[in-house]
């Protein structure tokens, strides 16, 4: 498959995920300051997923720069991930809207966890398709991909849903630290691999 239509496909429900996710923000009702903040969580939950899916794209690309082949397999895996990030804007708008409740909480994470299970078999399917051991190593050396392959990441998300339960907004708390994460620990030569 030709690997430059995957990536403009994919690029492309990127930009309509964030577009309909600013489009979910209402305006306000009132020409007050006041009246903008009253929207003020529902700004929160989407600058944190705005900036989560720009640094999940930024990955993206990573990965499939080291990519040669796009096999039916990693086709698959990356509509699946597509599928599921779709769902970030009514995630994202009901969570803005219900900050302190539990169905918009939940459903927030089941995105982010599907999300991430997504992301873990494209990053799987990406690196077994390549017989180059430096192409795996780089993949394996992610950092996404790091933390789902190990124990640590399925304990965390069993406490996670117990601490959301007990305090819905840590959702949040969890998009930014993966946010955080991945932005920092991105590998070296991610800015180089054009040059």
């Amino acid at each position: 498959m030709n690997k430059g239509r995957v990536e403009s496909f994919t690029d492309a429900i990127v930009a309509i995920i964030l577009t309909i996710m600013v489009l979910e923000i209402k305006v306000p009702g009132g020409y007050q300051w006041s009246d903008l903040l009253d929207n003020l969580s529902a700004f929160i939950a989407y600058t944190i997923s705005f900036f989560f899916i720009l640094v999940a794209w930024y990955n993206h690309h990573y990965m499939f720069s080291l990519a040669r082949v796009i096999s039916k397999k990693i086709f698959w895996a990356n509509n699946i991930w597509l599928f599921v990030m779709s769902f970030y804007p009514v995630s994202t708008a009901w969570l803005g809207k219900y900050i302190d409740r539990l169905p918009p909480a939940f459903f927030y994470y089941f995105v982010f966890l599907f999300w991430t299970f997504a992301y873990q078999w494209l990053s799987y399917e990406i690196k077994s398709a390549r017989e180059n051991k430096e192409i795996k190593t780089k993949i394996e050396h992610m950092s996404i991909y790091q933390f789902t392959k190990n124990p640590i990441f399925y304990f965390s998300g069993f406490v996670i849903a117990i601490l959301i339960f007990y305090f819905p907004p840590f959702v949040l708390i969890t998009s930014v630290v993966e946010l955080v994460s991945m932005l920092i620990f991105t590998n070296e030569d991610s800015d180089r691999l054009f040059s």
